[in-house]
């Protein structure tokens, strides 16, 4: 069974930083590309980084980048997204997902989805 389990949000100042950390079981982790995407109460979910599968080329949203870094373990079978600088418009539940076609920006492209770990920017 796959399961994607993220961690590390939680209550931050503006400007402030969080590590988000997502760790996969079930699957040949390094078989797979990674994705950051959000949703906010009211939002569609929405794009925020992806890896792939080797770790070599990531992707951001225009929104994040230069902000947030997304990065890959395989040796740990855990993907993090270090955020920096972050805004109250950042507040949402953030989510980890993995697929088998390539990083990309588009939710559809990825399989397995984990549970969320939510992310308040307070101002």
């Amino acid at each position: 069974q796959v399961q994607l389990v993220e961690s590390g949000g939680g209550l931050v100042q503006a400007g402030g930083s969080l590590r988000l950390s997502c760790a996969a079981s079930g699957l040949t982790f390094f078989r797979y590309s990674m994705g950051w995407f959000r949703q906010a109460p009211g939002k569609e979910r929405e794009f925020v980084a992806a890896v792939s599968w080797s770790g070599g080329s990531t992707y951001y949203a225009d929104s994040v980048k230069g902000r947030f870094t997304i990065s890959k373990d395989n040796a740990k079978n855990t993907v993090y997204l270090q955020m920096n600088g972050l805004k109250p418009e950042d507040t949402a539940r953030y989510y980890c997902a993995a697929g088998t076609s390539g990083a990309n920006r588009g939710a559809s492209e990825y399989t397995y989805w984990g549970q969320g770990t939510q992310v308040t920017v307070s101002s």
